[in-house]
C-alpha cells in the first residue's frame, strides 16, 4: 500500500470532503493530478492569491474566485463533476456562510454530479457541523527504502547537472543518514539530503551530524522540545547508585524491538530543585544510551484555544518518531496540577497527556521530574502510569568527593592536589550545584589574587555560603518525610 492507492481508496469512497493537514502542498498536488486521471475527473485547485485554476493547467489566466463565498458557491452550482483541492482554507471555517456552503455542496454528493472537496493546510479544525461529512487523510513517512531511493536520486541529480563532477559517499554514513532521516517528511527529507550534497560533493559523517540538526529543528519549531543527542558523557554521574542499577536491569528490555517482558514506561524523580534531579534525567539516557528530549511546559501553553493541546500533540509525535529515546518531563507540576480545574487547558493536557502513555507503543521512556509531587493529579503518578519513584536527596560524603573530583577536573585543575576528604567533609548539606558554584568561586578569588586555586581558597568559600540544607531546610524535612516508605532512593 502507498499514499497514492490510499487517497484513491478514500475519494472513490464517496467521502464529500478530506481534510489533510500537511505542509507538503506539491506532492500532494501531484499525487491529486494522478488520481484525477484515473477517476477521469477535472482537478482544480484554489488559493487566497490565485483563485480557482485547472491543476493541470495553472498557467491559466486567475478566475475572479478568490473569496471564499464567490469560490463556494460557484463549487455549489456546477453541474459537472470535480475535484477541488483548497490550500489553506483554514481561517475561513469558522465563519457560519462558509459552513453551510460546505455542508451544502457536501450533502449534494450523491445528486449524480459529485464534487469532492479536500482541504489542505498545516492545521485543521473540522467544524462540528461538518464532521459526519469529513474524513481525514495523512501522508506516510518515508521509509528506510524510500530515503535510500532519495538519496539515489538526489546524488544522480546533482551528478547529471554537471557530468564531469563525481559524487563521493560513504557507505556507513549513508546507511546512518537513511536511519537519522526516518520521521520527517518525504519533502524535507529530499532537501535535507540535497542541502548535504551539494555542500560538497559528498554524504560523510560530518553531514549527518549537520542533517541530524536540522531535523531536531524541523520537528520541534516552537522550541517546545529541546534534544541532547550525545548522552554517553551522563552515564557515570557521581552518586545515584539505585537508580544506575535500576535502569541497567530495564535497558535491554527497553532497547529490544520486541521484548519479552513488558517494555519500561518510565520513573518520576522528586527532590529539593537544585538538589539533582536535572542531572539524574540525563543519567537516564546515558544508561540507556539514547537521546533525550526535554520536554518545556512552559512553552506549551497558549492564549489561542486548542493550541496548547496541539503543542503537546505534536511534542509527543516528535517523542514518538525519535524512539528509542528518554523524554524529560520537568517540573511537570508547572504543567499538569491536581488543583487544575475540571475544564481548561491543565486537564486537557493531562487527558491527553494519560491517552497516550496508555496507548504508546513506541519506546519512549518517560522521567518525569518534579519538586512537589502533593500536587499532581493521582491518576498520573500511581503505579502503572510510571514504573517507580525515586527520591533524589541530597549527595552524601562519598558522592560529594566525586563531584568535587568530577568539576575540578572539567575547570583543567588536578583532583590529586587537593584534600577532597576535608572539601567533601565541609561541604555537608550542599548540592551539586552548590558544590560546582563554590569551585566557580574559588576559581575568581584566587585569579584575583594572581594564585593557583587550592583547598584552602575552596573551603573559604564553602564556608562563605549557606548549604542547601539551611537555606530549604523546611522543604527538605518535609520532601523527606513524604518520600519515607512512599519512594526509592536515587
Amino acid at each position: 500500500m502507498n499514499d497514492l492507492h490510499d487517497l484513491e481508496v478514500m475519494l472513490r469512497s464517496g467521502t464529500p470532503i478530506l481534510m489533510i493537514e500537511s505542509l507538503e502542498e506539491p506532492r500532494l498536488l501531484e499525487l491529486l493530478g494522478e488520481i484525477g486521471l484515473r477517476l477521469r475527473t477535472p482537478v482544480f485547485f484554489w488559493t487566497l492569491t490565485q483563485g480557482l485554476r485547472p491543476l493541470d493547467r495553472p498557467q491559466t489566466a486567475a478566475t475572479k474566485l478568490a473569496e471564499p463565498p464567490e469560490l463556494l458557491r460557484h463549487i455549489k452550482a456546477t453541474s459537472h463533476p470535480g475535484l477541488y483541492l483548497l490550500l489553506d482554507f483554514h481561517p475561513f471555517l469558522d465563519h457560519p456562510l462558509h459552513v453551510r456552503l460546505l455542508k451544502e455542496i457536501a450533502q449534494a454528493f450523491d445528486d449524480g454530479a459529485p464534487r469532492r472537496l479536500v482541504l489542505v493546510s498545516h492545521a485543521l479544525e473540522t467544524p462540528p457541523e461538518l464532521r459526519h461529512l469529513c474524513a481525514r487523510f495523512e501522508l506516510r513517512l518515508p521509509d528506510r527504502q524510500r530515503l535510500l531511493a532519495l538519496i539515489r536520486e538526489e546524488a544522480q541529480r546533482w551528478q547529471y547537472a554537471d557530468p564531469g563532477r563525481r559524487f563521493r559517499a560513504n557507505r556507513s554514513a549513508v546507511e546512518q543518514l537513511s536511519r537519522n532521516l526516518l520521521g520527517v517528511t518525504e519533502s524535507d527529507a529530499r532537501r535535507l539530503i540535497r542541502n548535504a550534497i551539494t555542500n560538497d560533493g559528498a554524504i560523510t559523517e560530518s553531514d549527518v551530524a549537520e542533517v541530524t540538526r536540522a531535523k531536531y529543528e524541523l520537528l520541534s519549531p516552537e522550541g517546545v522540545v529541546a534534544f541532547e543527542y550525545e548522552t554517553a558523557s551522563f552515564a557515570e554521574v557521581a552518586g545515584l547508585e539505585h537508580l544506575k542499577a535500576w535502569v541497567d536491569r530495564r535497558r535491554a528490555p527497553f532497547l529490544a524491538a520486541a521484548p519479552k517482558e513488558d517494555r519500561p514506561k518510565g520513573l518520576m524523580l522528586l527532590g529539593v530543585q537544585g538538589g539533582g534531579k536535572s542531572l539524574a534525567a540525563k543519567a537516564v539516557a546515558g544508561r540507556f544510551g539514547v537521546p533525550l528530549l526535554r520536554l518545556d511546559f512552559g512553552r506549551l501553553y497558549d492564549k489561542y484555544i486548542g493550541e496548547t493541546e496541539r503543542k503537546l500533540r505534536d511534542a509527543l509525535r516528535t517523542a514518538d518518531v525519535m524512539a528509542p529515546c528518554v523524554l524529560w518531563c520537568d517540573e511537570i507540576e508547572k504543567g499538569i496540577s491536581a488543583d487544575a480545574g475540571s475544564e481548561g487547558p491543565g486537564r486537557r493536557l493531562l487527558g491527553s497527556l494519560l491517552t497516550w502513555m496508555a496507548e504508546r507503543r513506541s519506546a519512549v521512556f518517560i522521567v518525569a521530574t518534579s519538586n512537589d509531587i502533593a500536587s499532581l493529579p493521582p491518576e498520573l503518578v500511581r503505579k502503572g502510569r510510571l514504573d517507580e519513584i525515586f527520591f533524589v536527596d541530597l549527595p552524601d560524603t562519598e558522592v560529594r568527593r566525586a563531584i568535587f573530583s568530577i568539576h575540578l577536573s572539567k575547570r583543567g585543575l588536578d583532583p590529586e592536589r587537593f584534600d577532597l576528604d576535608a572539601l567533601a567533609v565541609v561541604s555537608e548539606g550542599f548540592a551539586g550545584a552548590g558544590i560546582e558554584q563554590a569551585i566557580v568561586s574559588a576559581l575568581y578569588a584566587a585569579r584575583a589574587g594572581h594564585e593557583e586555586p587550592d583547598t584552602e581558597v575552596l573551603l573559604e568559600q564553602l564556608h562563605a555560603t549557606q548549604p542547601l540544607a539551611v537555606v530549604m531546610e523546611a522543604q527538605i524535612e518535609a520532601l523527606r518525610a513524604w518520600a519515607s516508605g512512599r519512594t526509592v532512593a536515587a
